[in-house]
């Protein structure tokens, strides 16, 4: 049984890092998915693909992998540069603003 370690990234919806902070412990799919040929619906019989563990840290999440006997896979996150400027777009609206107001 094979798994991925991984902290989530942001989706494109989302301009904070809420959800991100958390590391999961994802199966592999052990079987291919099936189309039904009446309904076209896609299925699978692999249980473990629906399982999706979160843990604080990466250790626990690797703890619990040797523990039951899980080959896993840590892939580390990419590391976001903060975006704060110097004088952003709040500054328009700061009580020490020395010019004048233009709109």
């Amino acid at each position: 049984m094979q798994a991925r370690i991984y902290r989530p990234a942001r989706t494109a919806m989302q301009s904070g890092t809420a959800n991100t902070q958390r590391w999961v412990l994802e199966f592999a799919p052990e079987s291919p998915r099936d189309v039904d040929p009446l309904m076209g619906w896609t299925s699978s019989s692999d249980m473990n693909s629906q399982v999706r563990m979160r843990f604080d840290t990466k250790d626990a999440a690797l703890r619990y992998a040797e523990e039951h006997g899980i080959d896993a896979i840590v892939q580390e996150p990419k590391v976001r540069r903060a975006n704060i400027r110097p004088r952003g777009y709040g500054e328009n609206f700061a009580t020490t603003r020395r010019g004048a107001w233009t709109h």
